[in-house]
C-alpha cells in the first residue's frame, strides 16, 4: 500500500496512483512526487498556517505486495467489526441483567413459559377469579400472568404422576449393621424412676482429662464454646460414684419437634423453654440425626468427620445434671417419687432432610432410600412423642426464600426461581417415584427454591409407618398466631405436663412471638398473585391428602 500526500492522505493502491488526478494533474512531475520516485519516506512539509489535524511526522510506504489496499482495508473493517461487537455485547448484557430485575425488558425471561401456547380452559377458574381481585396487570409485570396456562400443564402432568405408596420398613438387625456404634452406646432400656429416657454411663476418664475435648459442636463452632466451658467446670460436681467407679448420667429428649422450617417452630420452642418441667438441648437445633452425624455441616461445603452419638449426647448434659439433682433427691429416693423433668429437642430438619442417604447408604430400591432418620430414631425410642408445626405451604415457601436468599430478593425472582423449580421437579417425577424424587439429593440442591419441603404428606406418611399416630401431634401455624393459648395447652396436654400457674402461663403465652419476618424482607411485599395461583394448584392434592390422613380439612388451607 502507498500512500499519496498529495490526494489528502487518501489510501489507494498501487495500480491506482497512476489514475489519480490530482497526482497526474498538469502540474504534476514525476521525479518531484515522491511517490512516483518510490521514495520510502514522505516527509510532510506544512506551511505557517495553522494546521487543524494532528501533524503526521512520517509516513512510510509499504513494499509488501501480499498487504494489497484491498485487504487492509478488510482488515480495518473487520477489527472495527470486532469492536463493535463486543461494546455492544456489554451494553446487552448490562441491559438484561439490570432491565430484568424491574420488569423492563421487551422480551420474556427464559423461564417465563411463553412458548407455551394459551388455552384459557387450562387455567382454574377458582385462580383466575382470585387473581382479578387482587391483581391489576400493569407494564412491569403482565408476563408473569401469561405464564399461568404454561406452567399449569407442568402442574398437570406433576399431578397425574402423585401416588402415595407405603414405604417397607426395615428390619432392626438391618439397622444395627449400619450403624453399629450407635447401637452400642444407647441402651436398650432406660431408668425406671424418670419420665426422660436416661441411663447411667460408666466414666472412665481421669480427674485431669476434658470431657469435652474432642466434641465436634464444641471444635467446630464458637458459639458453643461458651456452654462448653461452664459444662467442664461443673462436670466432676456430677457424676455419680458407686463402688470406686464413677457414672454419668446420659440423657435423649423425650420430645422432638421435627418440622418445618419456616413454620413457627422456634416460637414453639421459646415458649416451652418456660415451662417449669421443659428443657431443651444446649443448642436449638443440633440437626444431628439428618446431618452432623453423616459429617455435614453445610451439604454444598462437603463432608467433615462424622460427629459420633457422644457428641449429639453431651448436649443434653445441662438438663442431665438437672434431672440426676431430682434423681437423687430424698422425695425421689425414699418415698418413690419420679423425675417429671423432660427434654426436647428441636431440629427442624428431622422431619423431610434425608439428603445423605444417598452417599452413605447403597441398597436403595428405584432410588428410593433404604433408610429414613425415624427407623433409627423409633429402634431406640420407641415411645418418643413428636411435634410438628405446619402453615399453608405457600406462604411458608415465600418465607423460606426472603429467609435464605442472599441478593436480589423480590417477588419477580420468587416467580423465576419458582417457574424453574417446577420444572426440575416434574422431570424428575417423569422417571422416578415420588419419594425418590421427595428425598432426591441432586434434585434438591438443583432446585432454586424449597418445594419439597413443603410436601407435609409426603413425609408424615413414613412417619407414620414406624410410629403410631398418637405419638405425633400437629399443629398449625395459622392456628397456633389466632390463639396461642389454646395451641400451648393442646402441647402441655400432649406431653403430659403438669399444671401451671395463672403468672406461669401468662409468661408463656403472651410473650411477644419469636424469629418473625425481617422488617427489609416485609418491605419487598407479598408474592405475585400469578405466582399463589401456580403455588396452590401444585400443593393441592398433597394438601387434600394430609386432611383426609388427619380428618381436619383445616390442612386444605382454602382461603376465604
Amino acid at each position: 500500500m502507498r500512500h499519496c500526500i498529495n490526494c489528502c492522505i487518501h489510501l489507494l493502491p498501487n495500480d491506482l496512483h497512476r489514475q489519480c488526478f490530482r497526482c497526474r494533474g498538469p502540474d504534476h512531475n514525476n521525479q518531484k512526487c515522491p511517490v512516483c520516485r518510490g521514495e520510502n519516506k514522505i516527509p510532510l512539509y506544512t506551511d505557517s498556517k495553522q494546521m487543524k489535524w494532528l501533524a503526521v511526522l512520517e509516513v512510510r510506504t509499504d513494499h509488501c505486495e501480499s498487504w494489497n489496499g484491498f485487504f487492509c482495508l478488510r482488515k480495518g473493517k473487520l477489527c472495527s467489526l470486532m469492536f463493535g461487537l463486543i461494546i455492544m455485547t456489554l451494553v446487552m448484557v448490562s441491559y438484561i441483567l439490570t432491565g430484568a430485575k424491574h420488569g423492563l425488558l421487551m422480551i420474556p425471561s427464559p423461564f417465563h413459559y411463553g412458548a407455551f401456547a394459551s388455552n384459557p380452559s387450562l387455567m382454574d377458574n377458582e385462580s383466575l377469579s382470585d387473581m382479578k381481585d387482587y391483581y391489576q396487570p400493569s407494564k412491569m409485570n403482565i408476563s408473569y400472568v401469561k405464564d399461568y396456562p404454561g406452567i399449569k400443564l407442568i402442574i398437570d402432568t406433576i399431578t397425574s404422576k402423585i401416588e402415595f405408596i407405603t414405604r417397607q420398613r426395615p428390619d432392626l438387625e438391618e439397622l444395627r449393621k449400619q450403624e453399629p456404634h450407635m447401637f452400642s452406646v444407647i441402651p436398650n432400656k432406660f431408668l425406671p424412676n424418670s419420665k426422660n429416657p436416661c441411663w447411667y454411663e460408666e466414666y472412665r476418664g481421669n480427674t485431669t482429662a476434658d470431657p469435652y475435648a474432642t466434641n465436634s459442636y464444641a471444635l467446630y463452632s464458637k458459639r458453643f464454646r461458651i456452654i462448653f466451658d461452664y459444662l467442664r467446670k461443673v462436670f466432676w460436681n456430677h457424676l455419680y460414684h458407686y463402688k470406686d467407679k464413677h457414672y454419668r448420667l446420659r440423657c435423649l429428649p423425650h420430645f422432638y419437634i421435627i418440622g418445618q422450617p419456616k413454620c413457627g417452630t422456634t416460637d414453639l420452642y421459646d415458649r416451652l423453654r418456660l415451662h417449669p418441667d421443659v428443657r431443651f438441648s444446649a443448642i436449638k437445633e443440633p440437626h444431628w440425626w439428618t446431618r452432623k452425624r453423616f459429617g455435614i455441616i453445610r451439604l454444598r461445603d462437603g463432608f467433615h468427620d462424622r460427629y459420633p452419638v457422644e457428641d449429639y449426647l453431651d448436649l443434653f448434659d445441662l438438663a442431665a445434671h438437672q434431672i440426676q439433682s431430682v434423681l437423687q433427691s430424698d422425695a425421689v429416693k425414699e418415698h418413690g417419687k419420679r423425675n417429671n423433668i423432660i427434654i426436647g429437642e428441636a431440629s427442624a430438619s428431622t422431619m423431610w432432610d434425608n439428603n445423605a442417604w444417598i452417599f452413605f447408604y447403597d441398597n436403595s430400591t428405584e432410588g428410593e432410600p433404604p433408610f429414613l432418620i425415624q427407623d433409627f430414631i423409633h429402634a431406640f425410642q420407641p415411645n418418643a412423642k413428636l411435634i410438628i408445626m405446619l402453615r399453608d405451604p405457600v406462604e411458608r415457601l415465600y418465607s423460606d426464600y426472603l429467609y435464605f436468599a442472599s441478593a436480589n430478593k423480590s417477588a419477580e425472582d420468587f416467580h423465576e426461581k419458582v417457574a424453574e423449580s417446577l420444572q426440575l421437579f416434574e422431570g424428575c417425577v417423569l422417571d422416578s417415584s415420588l419419594r425418590a424424587c421427595v428425598y432426591n439429593n441432586t434434585l434438591n440442591n438443583a432446585m432454586p427454591v424449597r418445594l419439597q419441603v413443603g410436601l407435609y404428606v409426603v413425609y408424615l406418611l413414613d412417619w407414620l409407618t414406624v410410629f403410631n399416630k398418637d405419638q405425633i401431634l400437629v399443629l398449625r401455624l395459622e392456628d397456633h398466631a389466632s390463639n396461642m393459648r389454646y395451641t400451648m395447652h393442646m402441647v402441655f396436654q400432649f406431653l403430659d405436663l403438669g399444671p401451671l400457674s395463672e403468672k406461669q402461663e401468662a409468661l408463656i403465652t403472651k410473650s411477644p412471638a419469636s424469629n418473625t419476618r425481617r422488617p427489609e424482607d416485609r418491605s419487598l411485599g407479598p408474592m405475585l398473585p400469578t405466582t399463589k395461583a401456580i403455588l396452590r394448584d401444585f400443593y393441592r392434592p398433597f394438601n387434600t391428602k394430609l386432611a383426609q390422613v388427619l380428618f381436619d380439612d383445616a390442612f386444605l388451607w382454602k382461603r376465604t
